[in-house]
């Protein structure tokens, strides 16, 4: 299993995050893919390769074309690292605003008064 720090630098390249997109739509091959992008045939490959060894997409051939496609599974597993961290921030939000709202029910006055400690 790779780490999310892995996870995310698989995903943190622009053109990759462009295959993935053009992915969601349904299996491509290279080729596609290179006249969608505009990116050379090495480089959409190497991407894929890149993809494909974190696992994100699965490959299968189909006479001379390799056919690439999605794998649902990583996604779900980001997703649901995010949920996590979410609902941490999410409760440190809601302690902030009670925070801030205890802070503004207290008079104007004793908000201006420089602290003495």
């Amino acid at each position: 299993m790779h780490t999310p720090g892995l996870t995310f630098a698989a995903l943190s390249n622009p053109t990759r995050l462009r295959i993935v997109e053009h992915l969601r739509g349904g299996e491509r091959s290279v080729g596609d893919l290179v006249s969608t992008l505009g990116v050379c045939q090495p480089g959409v490959s190497r991407h894929l390769r890149i993809l494909h060894d974190h696992g994100f997409v699965r490959v299968r051939a189909e006479g001379q074309q390799r056919l690439y496609s999605l794998r649902p599974q990583p996604f779900r597993d980001i997703d649901r690292w995010i949920h996590d961290y979410r609902d941490l921030v999410e409760d440190r939000l809601d302690r902030l605003e009670k925070l801030v709202e205890s802070d503004r029910s207290e008079s104007p006055s004793s908000r201006l008064e420089p602290r003495r400690d």
